[in-house]
């Protein structure tokens, strides 16, 4: 019935080093090698102990799991395994397993601090179900905690970009090694999904971090003032000019220059930005004495300079002069793992923002969260969680009984999800993405029809 493996007191070294991760103290063998078989095929480690004696050594403060313990063991018993735990960890979920008699005594160790309890007989899916919960959770107190430690270090890539995707985790990669370079950047990403935060980390992942950080909203400024603000002017160069300006350009000097939304700047004011870049020089208005420049550009925009070059609406060559290095910041429904995260920090933020307490985040509410397709991204994302602190956030966010959405209706949303994605990643090529998938293409364009997802292939 079970495969032919032997559990000692020691730990056994979890086979897999990034999958969710189990510790197990339970002193009946075979009750062992069921709850590992269970988690197994669930994607969960486990790393199995006979007693609480053998298993606190492995438990530390930065444990990257849960622990799931029998009440009734040898010795020390599950309750004082809790409270071990809780002075050594109190943030580390501990799922008790208890017999009928022991119910009474598990409901008064959940208000000692156990995350929760399952009584034996239990139905596996229930149990796996509380693991996976308790994972969730262990997840974001062990993210909060490295966003903390990044804090306090000052690590300011960590701190602008926040999240544990594999598409953040590229991008930090790709920031860390810019940094230090004075290389010009485009930041590619849509409506708030956070490009000046990327701008941001750049700068202050470098050695210009002490230095100006200038950002310039390039669709914000009145074409009429566009130059002056930006170049500066000379006293008496036009009238109102009463004395000499510094304009953003001079000011970055030294540091880092933003240009956010650099597809609105002006077509004449774009050729001045040109020579600007080439010569890092300027010329403020009514002088003819050149101010040398040195400075990072880093440009921003939602649209395709390429396509929007070519069609006229921007100058070709100061694309391919801001098109030095390459950052596409993915949007967030790319990433959706990273929303709780996100969303339990930006709480953090309303709560010191608006002097409350952090107001707790119900299971149907995270998985609205997971499920919405969030246009405006992060921005709208940490708007979400001020309404959601202030008691404003809209119905279809709360899980009320009117927007709840059925079973059927999630199932769908989420394999809607996973057909896209693989879609994307196969160039909409429906073969490629069954293979990938792992079904047979017929039964992809069943499951497409079905969903009302189409395709040129």
């Amino acid at each position: 019935m079970f495969p032919e493996r032997a559990f000692s007191a020691e730990a056994e070294a979890p086979r897999h080093a990034n999958r969710p991760r189990v510790l197990l103290v339970d002193d009946e063998e075979m009750i062992r090698l069921s709850i590992e078989q269970t988690l197994d095929l669930a994607g969960i480690d486990v790393t199995a102990f006979g007693s609480a004696e053998a298993a606190l050594p492995a438990i530390g403060r930065d444990y990257p799991g849960i622990v799931v313990t029998d009440v009734r063991l040898p010795a020390r018993d599950g309750l004082e395994l809790l409270a071990d735990i809780r002075r050594r960890d109190p943030e580390l979920p501990v799922v008790l397993i208890t017999g009928h008699g022991d119910v009474a005594m598990a409901v008064s160790a959940m208000r000692e601090g156990a995350y929760d309890f399952i009584e034996k007989p239990f139905v596996s899916d229930a149990f796996v179900e509380v693991v996976k919960r308790a994972l969730e959770k262990r997840a974001l107190v062990l993210e909060n905690r490295r966003l903390r430690t990044a804090l306090d270090r000052g690590d300011a890539i960590e701190r602008h970009l926040v999240g544990q995707s594999a598409a953040m985790r590229r991008l930090r990669d790709d920031i860390a090694q810019l940094a230090s370079t004075s290389a010009d950047v485009l930041v590619l990403g849509e409506t708030g999904a956070g490009k000046e935060q990327v701008a941001r980390a750049l700068h202050e992942g470098g050695a210009r971090r002490d230095r100006p950080f200038v950002a310039v909203n390039c669709g914000a400024i009145p074409e009429s003032m566009f130059e002056s603000e930006m170049f500066g002017h000379e006293a008496g160069a036009f009238t109102g000019a009463g004395k000499r300006r510094i304009g953003k350009i001079e000011h970055a000097s030294g540091g880092t220059l933003f240009l956010d939304e650099v597809e609105s700047m002006p077509l004449a004011m774009q050729v001045k930005l040109l020579r600007v870049l080439q010569d890092r020089r300027i010329e403020r208005l009514g002088s003819n004495t050149p101010v040398p420049l040195d400075l990072r550009v880093i440009a921003a925009t939602k649209e395709d300079l390429g396509a929007l070059a070519d069609a006229g609406g921007f100058r070709k060559d100061l694309f391919f002069r801001l098109d030095v290095v390459k950052l596409v910041l993915p949007p967030l429904r790319d990433r959706r793992e990273d929303i709780p995260l996100l969303f339990e920090l930006f709480l953090v933020q309303a709560a010191v923002k608006y002097q409350r307490p952090v107001v707790e985040v119900p299971p149907s509410l995270r998985r609205a969260l997971m499920l919405a397709d969030w246009p405006g991204n992060v921005r709208e994302l940490k708007n979400a969680a001020e309404r959601h602190m202030l008691g404003f956030l809209a119905p279809d966010f709360t899980g009320g009984a009117a927007a709840a959405p059925s079973l059927n209706e999630l199932l769908d949303r989420v394999e809607r999800l996973v057909i896209e994605d693989a879609l994307k990643a196969s160039g909409n090529r429906v073969s490629a993405a069954a293979l990938a998938l792992n079904i047979p293409r017929k039964t992809l364009h069943d499951r497409m029809k079905r969903l009302g997802l189409t395709t040129t292939d």
